[in-house]
C-alpha cells in the first residue's frame, strides 16, 4: 500500500496547473490505473453493471448514514473504494466513470480538510465522467472548511478548480479568481517549490485578463474528455461542448471523429 501512495504522490507535479497539462493529465491517470487496476477480466457486462448498482446504493447509504464520530475513517475508506473503482480498467470499459462524483461528495461531506482525494477526484470527474460543474461544486463546499493554517496545500484544490473554470466551464472569471486566490495561498508559505507554483498560477491569471476568451483552450480540454470517454452520455456531453465553442465534428469512416478548432481564440 505504501508503494502505492508513493507512487500517486510522483503522479502530482507542478506542471498540471499548466493550460497545457490536458495531456500529463491523460498520462498521469493511465499510469494511475495500471498501478491500482486489479480487473476481473471474466465477469459480463451485466455482472458489472450489477456491481456498479450495489456500489451506487452503499455511496448513497454511507451519504446518508450517522458516522457516530468516524467521518474521517469514512472519508479514507471512500477514497480507497475510489482507488478500486478507478483502476477496475475492465469495468470502467463497460460502465464509465459516473460514480466518481458520487466517491467526492461522500469524501467532502465527511472530511473536507482530506485534500489529496480533491486532486484526484477532480480529475477524475471533470476528465473521465465529464462532469466538472460537480467538480467545481464540491470543491467550493469544500474550501469553506480549507485554509492555508490548517491544510498547508490548500491552494491546489483552487489551482484545480481554476483549471476545471477555464477548460471545461468556461467560466474565465471565475478561473482568475481561483487562480489569484491559489497564488495568494502558495506565496504565504516558505516552500521554494510551493512559491514556484504560485508564481505560475498568478501568471496564468494576468494571461486571463489579457485573453479573457480561451475557446481553443476549452475545446482541447472537451477533446480530452471525448479521446477518453468510454460511455455514449460522456461522449454526447463533449460533442455538444465542442460544438457550442464553435469546433466543427467530422464523423469519418469506421465512425472515426475529427474535430476542427474554431478559428483564432
Amino acid at each position: 500500500m505504501m508503494c502505492c501512495w508513493r507512487a500517486i504522490r510522483k503522479l502530482f507535479v507542478p506542471s498540471i496547473i499548466l493550460l497545457c497539462g490536458t495531456c500529463v493529465i491523460k498520462l498521469q491517470f493511465s499510469k494511475l490505473a495500471d498501478i491500482l487496476g486489479q480487473a476481473d477480466s471474466t465477469k459480463s457486462k451485466i455482472e458489472y453493471l450489477q456491481v456498479l448498482d450495489k456500489e451506487k446504493a452503499s455511496l448513497e447509504l454511507l451519504r446518508r448514514s450517522p458516522s457516530f464520530g468516524f467521518d474521517n475513517l469514512i472519508a479514507d475508506w471512500t477514497f480507497l473504494r475510489f482507488l478500486q473503482y478507478f483502476g477496475d480498467g475492465n469495468a470502467r470499459n463497460y460502465t464509465g466513470y459516473a460514480l466518481s462524483p458520487d466517491y467526492f461528495e461522500v469524501i467532502v461531506d465527511r472530511d473536507p480538510k482530506f485534500v489529496k482525494p480533491y486532486l484526484l477526484l477532480s480529475i477524475s470527474t471533470s476528465l473521465y465522467a465529464g462532469q466538472a460543474h460537480r467538480t467545481v461544486a464540491l470543491m467550493d463546499k469544500g474550501l469553506q472548511s480549507l485554509s492555508s493554517q490548517s491544510n498547508f496545500d490548500s491552494y491546489l484544490v483552487w489551482i484545480y478548480k481554476a483549471t476545471d473554470e477555464l477548460l471545461f466551464l468556461g467560466d474565465t472569471k471565475a478561473a482568475q479568481q481561483s487562480y489569484m486566490q491559489g497564488a495568494k495561498l502558495a506565496f504565504t508559505s516558505g516552500d521554494p517549490s510551493m512559491r514556484s507554483i504560485g508564481a505560475v498560477a498568478a501568471k496564468t491569471a494576468k494571461f486571463l485578463d489579457r485573453n479573457p476568451d480561451s475557446k481553443r483552450a476549452q475545446v482541447n480540454a472537451w477533446l480530452m474528455v471525448l479521446s477518453n470517454a468510454v460511455d455514449d452520455a460522456t461522449r454526447q456531453r463533449a460533442l455538444s461542448h465542442i460544438k457550442k465553442l464553435g469546433g466543427q465534428v467530422l464523423v469519418g469512416d469506421n465512425n472515426t471523429v475529427d474535430v476542427k478548432l474554431p478559428a483564432g481564440d
